[in-house]
């Protein structure tokens, strides 16, 4: 299936899609806590659910109804491969949960997951006495863990992926040794790294911060929480970013002081122009008259994307810097980025860490290829908000991995878009 978006005004409220960070955390815990945890409003998308699905094949037992309920504590050896998916996420985090157990765990995913680097992390396992190796010795998935973790220091690269410090800070709790991790590099999207230090005091346990890394006390254990999964601020910035361009939008149930790197782009919207207003838990965002800014993105790369395109509606040049590391995502997002919107008529040009965007650019309907990336499919639908004539995209439902109602949402909204053969 294809989508079709063709040049819309945005007007109205949506009440903001669930975070998939907090909800492939939660899942993660309520497997290695003992007993039973009750997961209010999770994220139902196709990455999560391939958590889901690993939790289960891992021991926990999951009830899903209107409310999930994850009773975990003991684990066991799967009885099948792991398949993550699309999801870099949960490769990585079970991971972490397979080098717990004395039985050898295979993990391994779709074509874009088995492209996805993990050799810091199969280094960072194999330093605390797991065996972790690649199935084809290049550092990438499919990959064999066996445990168990019994080691008590290792070092990691932290620019590469945060969610390889997340896995070993996660599965270090429930040892019965001390772990210390030490970054070798400066850790990038610090950000997802604090969500999960949250959630693991949630959960009951405990892990500090030093001078160049983190240590994890042992002998503790995770306890099952009544736990309700905040608003995305990630899937949230596509209707903001239709509302700065095209209207007034506003997003409800969303907390002001959460943790999310990608609050950030609220920061991002005001230094542009746009108008952000808070009621409560409600973020309220209209059109404005948008200026080109300096934007470094490396705390928050997953909104390269949106901000490129938002930039081509500003007067003047920006600059979005320090988000290298998005080109090992589900696509190289800076070079598929600035392809659509070349494609589309904007004048923008790729670095190596971001990319120049000259604006304002009129923009026009395109064939848009997605590369079955979900963020780079709602950026460019939302760049086809303002363009003249009609935009088809790729992989039209790929937006599933991530934010499962975005159609639905943005169409409520006014955008004209539909799926198409």
């Amino acid at each position: 299936m294809m989508l079709k978006v063709s040049r819309s005004r945005t007007k109205g409220e949506v009440v903001s899609s669930p975070s998939k960070s907090y909800t492939h955390r939660a899942m993660t815990l309520a497997l290695l806590a003992e007993g039973q945890s009750v997961l209010r409003r999770p994220l139902r998308g196709e990455d999560t659910l391939a958590t889901l699905e690993a939790v289960k094949a891992f021991g926990g037992s999951v009830v899903d109804r209107e409310d999930m309920t994850i009773t975990g504590g003991t684990l066991k050896c799967p009885d099948n491969v792991i398949d993550a998916k699309n999801s870099g996420t949960t490769i990585r985090l079970m991971a972490g949960v397979a080098s717990l157990l004395p039985c050898a765990t295979v993990l391994t995913g779709d074509e874009s997951v088995r492209r996805r680097p993990m050799q810091p992390l199969i280094e960072a396992l194999n330093g605390l006495g797991v065996r972790c190796e690649s199935t084809r010795g290049n550092g990438l998935a499919p990959l064999i863990v066996r445990g168990p973790n019994q080691g008590v220091r290792t070092s990691i690269r932290g620019d590469v992926s945060s969610q390889f410090i997340s896995s070993l800070l996660i599965s270090s709790a429930v040892k019965e040794v001390d772990t210390t991790v030490r970054l070798t590099t400066p850790l990038k999207s610090r950000p997802y790294v604090d969500i999960t230090v949250e959630m693991m005091s949630r959960f009951g346990t405990k892990c500090q911060g030093t001078e160049d890394g983190f240590f994890v006390p042992g002998g503790q254990r995770y306890q099952p929480q009544d736990y309700t999964v905040p608003g995305d601020f990630s899937s949230a910035a596509f209707p903001l970013a239709a509302a700065a361009l095209t209207g007034e939008v506003t997003v409800r149930n969303l907390d002001p002081d959460d943790r999310q790197g990608d609050r950030s782009f609220l920061d991002i919207l005001k230094g542009l122009g746009a108008d952000i207003r808070w009621s409560g838990r409600d973020l309220r965002c209209a059109q404005g008259e948008l200026q080109g800014m300096e934007i470094d993105l490396g705390d928050a790369p997953d909104l390269f994307p949106i901000v490129a395109v938002l930039c081509t509606q500003a007067q003047g040049e920006s600059r979005i810097t320090n988000a290298a590391h998005v080109r090992l995502k589900e696509s190289d997002r800076i070079a598929a980025t600035t392809a659509f919107l070349k494609d589309m008529g904007a004048e923008v040009e790729e670095m190596a860490d971001g990319c120049v965007v000259r604006g304002k650019s009129k923009l026009r309907g395109a064939r848009v290829s997605s590369l079955n990336d979900h963020r780079i499919l709602m950026a460019a639908a939302v760049a086809a908000l303002v363009a003249e004539g009609e935009t088809i995209i790729s992989d039209g439902d790929c937006h599933r991995i991530s934010y499962p109602d975005f159609v639905q949402d943005m169409r409520s909204l006014g955008a004209k878009m539909e799926m198409i053969p």
